[in-house]
């Protein structure tokens, strides 16, 4: 049987375990149960109810959303998971979202290229993304 994606919100230890598998930076267990309930929109791929694949869109809903958390596991990747999660967060975006909110994300290495397709752009020279760690 094949993987199967659906609207869920990973739990906090699988969704910890599976950002660092794919290479993705730590994420607190405290900051894990208080924003993971908060997600706009969220998605995983389970394979025999193990988590190989999620992604999650984060803001107020109306004015900003933030692409975040597309993580795949090592040995799925290159299987299109990346790319189903992504349309299936998109999907969501263009049904729900209001007019002219704005759409952003981070992307890692040469993850944008991946984005693109979505109708995501570089902002570079004209603006540069920025972070803040606690």
């Amino acid at each position: 049987m094949e993987p199967q994606l659906s609207r869920e919100i990973p739990g906090n230890h699988e969704y910890r375990a599976l950002r660092t598998a794919a290479g993705l930076s730590v994420m607190s267990e405290e900051g894990a149960a208080l924003g993971l309930p908060a997600s706009w929109c969220a998605v995983c791929v389970r394979d025999n109810g193990e988590l190989i694949g999620m992604g999650r869109v984060v803001g107020d809903g109306g004015l900003f959303l933030w692409v975040v958390d597309i993580a795949v596991a090592p040995a799925r990747q290159g299987q299109g998971w990346g790319r189903r999660i992504m349309q299936a967060l998109m999907d969501e975006v263009h049904a729900r979202a209001p007019k002219r909110t704005m759409v952003g994300l981070i992307a890692d290495g040469t993850a944008h290229e991946l984005y693109e397709k979505f109708g995501f752009k570089l902002v570079a020279p004209g603006a540069h993304g920025m972070l803040l760690r606690l």
